[in-house]
């Protein structure tokens, strides 16, 4: 049995004289209130924290891109502000706009930047030049606006062939830009090709590289196997549709489930591909392979589907853009891979997030957007059960409106209809109710409208009237005039319940936050108090007369 020392003696401190008493509180108090300090700036949880996110980046997830070509585009701060309503985390821009980036700052938003075509050939022909554009686009802003990668160029081998000499070495001067700004490890670079570099895509076993572009490519794929950079490549199953028309069947375009027999099957893997976008992703998986790579994943930096065009493409419609989109969405959080690599989803970036009227034609270059530029919806997503990004276009927050630019005599045969046949609520805009103010078709066919839409249950088809409808994510209510599927009125209550108890899942984790400071700040005191306390104990009989 080991002997107790004599400090552990409960007779031990009778023996001890007071200044030793004092020194060793005062040395305990003094490890509590470092150790306190440590554990609030513990390097331990930092490093976790750090962790997690590189976690959180290596999971697929479905981006949007971002294009500017829009009138009344929102204000950078309420663009955020939309991103975040729409639980949208990842987003492509196709410059470096500093007011975005700025209103991006301690969001949990990622974002890959870019290198405009037109910038290139300065890039490539000086070191100093990418030093300078890394430092002026990525080094002002981060950390605190999370940019995962620069995109350099778009589509450069085909669009700007001139161009192709200096991309790898603007690639590369960016790159040593990077390290020296010790960043290399945080924010990739790579480039975004077009489909068409890759000949013969199906059966994807037989793609491979356009072999006047291997002189370029093949260094390019060799940085990016080595930098760990992903193969950017803008991924279109519309265009092989169009182009393919008979031969690819729709609803493989689409995702839409098929029969066996109707499944592409490569002859000489036998995999079965149920869908062009998993074809497309493979092709260029088998023409890496030819060059030799391995281990570089493929990106895909754009995809979606137009709702609307002109005659010449009669397939750019509201529910082929809804069904492709929606069933996207779905396929990459399944996170099914694809035949050839099944334990690989390819994250997805759609193209895009607003409709672009300012574009030039054809029609369908202004209509990719999941949203007008004013934020309301282009049609309604159906992504339940994938988690929360762009949940938002699924919950009750939808509401059925009256178009722009509609000729009033038909927008009042549809008021009529809704407020008769249709059995809409119209009493709230009769005169003296709170809704008859603004007295006009428009102001009162869009609440017709919505009751309709709510009374059935915001089902497909419902807010349609032949075509003068839309449907939006803003809510049209106004003043005292509350529209039916507002919540406004049943949140009255609870807003008033919340500011005596709130029980959010954010302000839980408040609570935990602060909970976890206010413990290290109390141990900090604690011990300065017991400090103070004994420290005036010992110090009282020295001082108090016998």
């Amino acid at each position: 049995m080991r002997k107790p020392s004599s400090s552990s003696s409960p007779m031990a401190i009778t023996n001890l004289s007071p200044s030793t008493i004092y020194f060793c509180f005062f040395f305990i108090s003094t490890l509590l209130f470092t150790a306190s300090q440590a554990t609030s700036s513990s390097p331990i949880l930092t490093t976790t924290k750090q962790q997690q996110n590189q976690d959180q980046d290596k999971e697929p997830f479905v981006g949007v891109n971002i294009g500017t070509d829009v009138s009344n585009l929102l204000s950078p701060s309420d663009l955020v502000s939309f991103l975040q309503v729409q639980q949208i985390n990842h987003i492509r821009l196709y410059d470096a706009d500093p007011d975005i980036l700025k209103a991006l700052a301690k969001t949990k938003i990622r974002v890959i930047i870019s290198v405009p075509n037109n910038q290139i050939l300065a890039i490539g022909s000086s070191n100093t030049t990418a030093a300078s554009w890394v430092g002026r686009n990525v080094v002002a802003y981060y950390p605190e606006t999370l940019i995962t990668g620069i995109a350099v160029g778009d589509e450069v081998l085909t669009t700007v062939p001139s161009s192709a000499p200096l991309l790898l070495p603007a690639i590369q001067s960016l790159y040593s830009a990077l390290v020296a700004a010790n960043l290399h490890t945080h924010v990739k670079i790579s480039t975004p090709h077009a489909a068409s570099i890759i000949l013969d895509p199906f059966p994807p076993s037989q793609a491979f590289f356009n072999q006047s572009w291997t002189q370029v490519v093949l260094p390019l794929l060799q940085f990016l196997s080595k930098t760990g950079s992903p193969l950017m490549m803008n991924l279109y199953p519309y265009y092989v549709f169009m182009q393919n028309k008979g031969v690819v069947p729709l609803d493989n375009a689409l995702f839409k489930p098929l029969t066996p027999s109707k499944e592409m099957v490569d002859p000489n893997t036998l995999l079965h591909y149920t869908n062009v976008l998993d074809a497309m992703i493979d092709a260029a998986y088998f023409s890496m392979k030819n060059l030799n790579i391995t281990d570089v994943v493929v990106l895909v930096t754009e995809s979606g589907w137009p709702s609307k065009a002109d005659s010449k493409e009669p397939f750019a419609t509201i529910d082929n853009a809804d069904t492709y989109n929606s069933n996207l969405i779905k396929h990459v959080f399944d996170r099914s891979g694809t035949p050839l690599h099944p334990e690989t989803t390819s994250s997805v970036y759609i193209y895009e997030l607003f409709n672009e009227d300012l574009r030039s034609p054809p029609v369908s270059e202004a209509n990719w957007g999941l949203f007008y530029g004013d934020s309301s919806a282009v049609y309604l997503l159906h992504v339940s059960g994938s988690g929360s990004f762009l949940a938002n276009d699924t919950t009750n927050q939808t509401y059925c409106i009256a178009m722009d630019g509609v000729d009033s005599k038909i927008l009042q045969a549809a008021l009529d209809w809704a407020c008769g046949p249709g059995r809409s609520n119209c009493s709230e805009i009769q005169p003296g109710q709170d809704c008859y103010s603004p007295n006009n078709v428009k102001s009162h066919a869009s609440y017709a409208f919505d009751s309709y839409y709510q009374k059935e249950g915001r089902a497909a088809g419902s807010c349609d009237f032949k075509g003068v409808a839309t449907i939006t994510t803003t809510d049209p209510s106004h003043g005292s005039c509350i529209f039916p599927g507002s919540k406004k009125v049943s949140n009255k209550t609870r807003q008033v319940v919340n500011s005596t108890h709130s029980s959010s899942g954010a302000d839980r984790l408040r609570f935990i936050a602060l909970s976890s400071n206010r413990i290290s700040a109390i141990s900090g005191i604690l011990s300065v108090f017991f400090l103070v306390i004994f420290s005036t104990l010992l110090f009282i009989p020295f001082v108090t007369p016998c």
